[in-house]
């Protein structure tokens, strides 16, 4: 009878937790993955969800792909309750360990998409943004230029009217005019153009500066003004890991580009 079940379900929990304390992590996912089948058969849809949170957490730390998978069956029971927000958030945690773990790009990208999407109709305009950017940083390490220009777009259109947030319009529009770079230099011309004239603080920024002195080294074939541009703008703004990478794509459409470095 379910009084048996009930009883079942909370030794299955209480065995999960010694096993964390004695930092069996499989052995801790694995029963509290049983609590969440047994909470499903007891109709009780939170505590069932819970479980399975509490099981990929466990698996997190030994076994990535186990781990997706509870988190996975937390999700489907969550979205079916309604709870969009909570799904979301389980599906920025299997991003994650997709990008840290599994290294799976292709697959973090879906998830945050997915993330993205159920914001979105909960109204968490922040939290909806956080996702796109990764979206885009990742899309653009993998060549989808086209995806992540649309994204850093439209992040930059809705960020620039905003006073608290305009400040980073100037990266978004910086981003997207890299993107549009690599693939083409004249596009990326036309896309500075539209950028200034969209949001004219834009032109005063150390970014757009930047842009125009690589686009005149670019158009010039030299690849001395190019690093030049790059080191001066660096010692000022230090370039993260992205930015570096798409620079460097750039820096290798000049001919006669010899050691691949920006410094």
């Amino acid at each position: 009878g379910n009084t048996r079940v009930e009883e079942a379900c909370e030794m299955y929990t209480r065995a999960a937790n010694m096993f964390k304390i004695a930092k069996n992590w499989s052995a801790a996912g694995n029963a509290f993955c049983q609590a969440a089948k047994l909470h499903m058969q007891l109709q009780s849809k939170h505590d069932s969800a819970t479980s399975f949170v509490d099981a990929g957490n466990a698996y997190k730390k030994a076994d990535p792909q186990e781990a997706i998978n509870c988190l996975n069956a937390a999700i489907d029971i969550y979205t079916d309750m309604g709870r969009f927000t909570i799904a979301a958030k389980h599906h920025i945690t299997i991003a994650e360990i997709y990008e840290a773990e599994l290294v799976d790009i292709e697959k973090a990208i879906a998830h945050y998409e997915q993330a993205a999407d159920y914001y979105k109709g909960e109204e968490s305009n922040r939290q909806v943004v956080l996702c796109l950017l990764k979206v885009a940083a990742y899309a653009a390490q993998l060549e989808q230029y086209q995806k992540a220009i649309e994204i850093y777009e439209q992040v930059g259109t809705n960020t620039m009217d905003n006073p608290l947030l305009k400040y980073s319009a100037k990266e978004y529009f910086f981003k997207a005019a890299l993107c549009h770079f690599i693939v083409d230099e004249l596009n990326a011309k036309l896309a500075l153009e539209k950028y200034e004239e969209m949001f004219p603080a834009f032109t005063d920024s150390r970014e757009c500066k930047l842009l125009k002195k690589l686009l005149e080294a670019h158009e010039e074939q030299n690849c001395e003004a190019y690093t030049e541009a790059v080191k001066e703008f660096d010692s000022i703004s230090r370039l993260d890991q992205w930015l570096t990478t798409m620079l460097l794509r750039i820096k290798k459409s000049i001919q006669g580009e010899g050691d691949g470095d920006l410094k």
